[in-house]
């Protein structure tokens, strides 16, 4: 198997022509080898990566009053200290993969979050498809069966899978057992608390800081950084 490594630059390369608001990752000389190490999905995911969009990008395809609530909760996110230290601790490249509905209110609470971790983090691109117009990846994301969003995928540099989640944290799930039955998507009219975004925020920090630490160990990127 041939991987490559890519650069740890940000922003990524422009596309020219019909494709000039999208980026992508600049990758230098090819490894020779990755064994024994193999991720029979890496260029499956590397493809649908490939063809994702960058957040800006992503909100551009919804109406004003979608892009008004995305920026809505951008602006009620408020990391701390410690919780901006241990993302710019981020040292390994981590590729996420977001299936993502520019109309639901998970995908418009939650988005945020992951564009503050990709503004602060050194080491850590994202890069959005949505659910309705990429139905083969929407069925192979499905969670419990259900077509799902938010879902995310964290992949390596070499984009071997770390994890796959969605479509809600554990505290959300505890507010929404509270309070209903069903499942359908919550369409965000009930804003969380400050506080309730807080917790959700330290949720999706620490989901990335567990790969982040798996790759700082693992011997074939220490290895490869002798580091």
């Amino acid at each position: 198997m041939v991987g490559l490594i890519p650069r740890h630059s940000k922003p990524g390369r422009a596309l020219p022509g019909c494709f000039a608001n999208r980026e992508i990752l600049e990758y230098s000389t090819p490894m020779t080898s990755l064994a024994p190490y193999q991720d029979a999905r890496a260029q499956f995911f590397r493809d649908w990566f490939e063809r994702g969009a960058s957040y800006e990008s992503y909100l551009a395809t919804g109406t004003p009053e979608q892009l008004a609530r995305w920026r809505a909760y951008e602006a009620q996110l408020t990391p701390d200290t410690e919780q901006l230290e241990r993302l710019r601790g981020f040292r390994r490249q981590m590729n996420v993969l977001v299936l993502s509905g520019i109309w639901c209110g998970d995908c418009m609470r939650q988005g945020p979050m992951l564009r503050l971790i990709e503004q602060t983090a050194p080491a850590f691109t994202v890069r959005w498809l949505d659910n309705k117009a990429n139905p083969e990846l929407q069925n192979e994301l499905r969670i419990n069966g259900a077509e799902k969003v938010p879902v995310v995928v964290t992949l390596s540099e070499d984009f071997f899978e770390l994890s796959r989640f969605g479509d809600r944290h554990l505290s959300v799930y505890r507010r929404k057992a509270a309070t209903e039955f069903g499942t359908a998507c919550d369409p965000g009219i009930v804003g969380p608390s400050a506080e309730e975004l807080r917790q959700e925020l330290e949720e999706w920090i620490a989901h990335f800081e567990r790969p982040q630490l798996m790759l700082r160990l693992a011997p074939l990127l220490r290895k490869r950084y002798a580091d």
